[in-house]
């Protein structure tokens, strides 16, 4: 990852869209059609703040480099680079995330100051600011952990599974075995979209057991989890599933 500059907003450290996209190796126009389509999942001031009219036009004023015409500018804070890692749901997305939270989001001139010269008031002041950044980056956390925990458990889409079991069992009597079609569904999945549903089902399964998640949880989340957090996926998988189930699959 490329030194990234450093961008300032609200007292607090933020990336363009472009920023973003180079460090997790995807594009400006993918990160944009993930927040397009999961818009309901961002709160503006919180994963991100968007910049038009007088508000542009004075960060333009002490950001020189962001001169020209564009008339709108989308600031991604670290609340919003996790949510756009978990729209990505790629290997590369989520160690780039862990990377900018550790050497960039993450302020650090404080804890590298030598404090001994200092007097005992500005040490105290120090201690107290480091304490708060550490209950701050806490509370993050748990947000974090809380998310993933009610967006993969307690939000399924479950009129979309249940559509998705019809058209497999309408699949299975025409063409005989459950289990075969579900396999051979996933099968044309992977092949269309290019993707390794095992390798991103034990990523899943790290992600949650690393934030806790019990271990029944864990065991219960499938192949179909993985499939419906990507939107992309889901798409595609639908339309296999039809095409299954009606039997004009080529």
């Amino acid at each position: 990852m490329n030194q990234l500059q450093v961008i300032n907003h609200n007292s607090q450290r933020v990336l363009t869209t472009a920023q973003l996209a180079e460090s997790f190796e995807s594009t400006p126009d993918k990160v944009s059609y993930n927040f397009n389509y999961n818009s309901e999942r961002y709160t503006e001031g919180k994963h991100y703040f968007l910049l038009i009219d007088e508000d542009l036009k004075a960060f333009k004023r002490t950001n020189r480099e962001f001169q020209g015409s564009i008339n709108r500018l989308y600031l991604w804070t670290e609340k919003g680079a996790w949510l756009h890692a978990k729209s990505l749901n790629t290997d590369r997305a989520w160690e780039a995330y862990e990377t900018l939270v550790d050497d960039y989001y993450r302020i650090k001139d404080l804890q590298a100051l030598d404090t001994s010269a200092l007097s005992p008031q500005l040490q105290l002041l120090i201690n107290m600011e480091q304490g708060l950044k550490q209950i701050e980056q806490r509370q993050i956390e748990q947000e974090q952990q809380l998310t993933t925990i009610k967006e993969t458990f307690l939000q399924r889409d479950e009129n979309w599974r249940s559509k998705i079991k019809g058209l497999l069992n309408g699949a299975a009597n025409r063409m005989g075995g459950h289990q075969e079609v579900r396999r051979e569904s996933y099968r044309l999945l992977e092949e269309r979209a290019k993707c390794n549903l095992g390798i991103r089902l034990a990523n899943m399964h790290e992600r949650l057991m690393e934030q806790g998640v019990t271990k029944t949880k864990i065991k219960d989340t499938n192949r179909l989890d993985v499939i419906e957090s990507e939107p992309r996926l889901k798409e595609i998988y639908t339309t296999i599933v039809k095409e299954l189930a009606i039997g004009t699959l080529i």
